[in-house]
């Protein structure tokens, strides 16, 4: 990254016209941001970086800030792979095709009345959407055997096994976690086998790496999750790149036999998490927004959700003791968020 490059992301906050405005447009909303440098080592880096973006065409010009469309719920779909189809949710005889019929015929058409006209462009609160974002994820399925996959849900964190790769698997999976009328919780009685659990980590690290959209952020991908992986280590945090396998710890089904239990085991479970100090990093399909490549989202177990645009290895450093750690945005490279506002909390994990 070139001097005057790294000149213009600084002066984004403290030297440009509109960086002093976003800031404080940030703050009033009661988003956690931090005035921290996005970039932690020297220019030119002494620290021996991949700087990917200087070998490939990344639009630094563009404002990123807004740049995210607002949704109810994403889901990250097992599928072992880092690498999917052009458009996933057209790939015949996938989770991710069945559940887009499921949605156009189940789904609501209504657009949601906005209860929050105060927050940035591109940042909102889920209850303002009614869209469902569906991604493939680099996880693998908890079922070997069976045409099931593993679904995480977001902002909800929570993971959903056992979804039969058909459409009456897809209908199943979203009338019990993904209907826009439920909350995280969900029903208490499953059906179709399904089981659920809480996401088992501090926080969740998503890293597109659509190589057949898009080449940019395939080579981005594994570069930032070595990246955060050493960073991660270095502040001595366990990091997964594989979800294990929850079938070996008890449901959330088997341990409620209320919705209320339920919410209550759910809010318990979330609420501890932080202080785990491990982090889940996946590798995901086309999120939008390829010309700011490397994109990367940082989801915490409160249901917030920090979409970050023309991250590299050099921004690596500051995302985790920034945003990982202490709970804050960075935003000389936000590109928007879901759930981010905080009134009355310090950082994106207090509750």
């Amino acid at each position: 990254m070139s001097s005057s490059l790294t000149g213009k992301l600084k002066a984004f906050v403290f030297g440009s016209p509109n960086g002093p405005k976003v800031y404080q447009n940030l703050k009033t909303a009661d988003i956690p941001v931090t005035t921290a440098e996005c970039r932690s080592c020297a220019d030119p880096c002494d620290q021996d970086h991949d700087d990917f973006s200087s070998r490939l065409d990344i639009d630094m010009d563009s404002d990123m800030l807004g740049s995210v469309k607002p949704y109810r719920r994403q889901v990250v779909i097992s599928t072992g792979k880092t690498d999917w189809e052009n458009e996933v949710t057209e790939a015949e005889g996938t989770l991710a095709a069945f559940l887009t019929t499921a949605s156009s015929s189940l789904g609501a058409h209504k657009k949601p009345k906005s209860t929050n006209d105060s927050l940035p462009s591109g940042v909102f609160s889920h209850a303002d959407a009614k869209r469902l974002a569906i991604l493939n994820g680099s996880h693998r399925s908890f079922s070997h055997d069976q045409p099931e996959e593993t679904v995480i849900v977001l902002p909800d964190f929570m993971v959903v096994s056992g979804v039969p790769r058909t459409l009456a698997g897809a209908e199943a999976l979203w009338k019990v976690a993904v209907d826009p009328a439920i909350d995280r919780a969900g029903v208490t009685t499953l059906t179709e086998n399904l089981n659920t659990w809480v996401l088992p980590y501090s926080c969740l690290i998503l890293l597109c790496s659509h190589k057949r959209r898009d080449k940019r952020c395939a080579v981005a991908a594994p570069i930032l999750e070595k990246a955060f992986h050493q960073y991660l280590e270095r502040e001595g945090w366990e990091v997964h790149t594989e979800l294990y396998d929850l079938t070996t710890e008890p449901s959330l089904e088997s341990q409620a036999s209320s919705t209320t239990e339920k919410e209550q085991l759910i809010e318990t479970q979330l609420k501890s998490l932080h202080t785990e100090h491990r982090a889940l990093i996946l590798k995901n399909s086309h999120v939008g927004g390829h010309k700011f490549a490397g994109n990367c989202i940082i989801y915490t177990p409160r249901g917030a959700g920090v979409w970050y645009g023309r991250v590299t290895p050099h921004e690596v450093e500051s995302i985790v003791k920034h945003t990982i750690i202490d709970g804050q945005v960075l935003p000389t490279i936000l590109r928007g968020g879901i759930d981010l506002s905080c009134r009355g909390k310090k950082t994106l994990y207090d509750w």
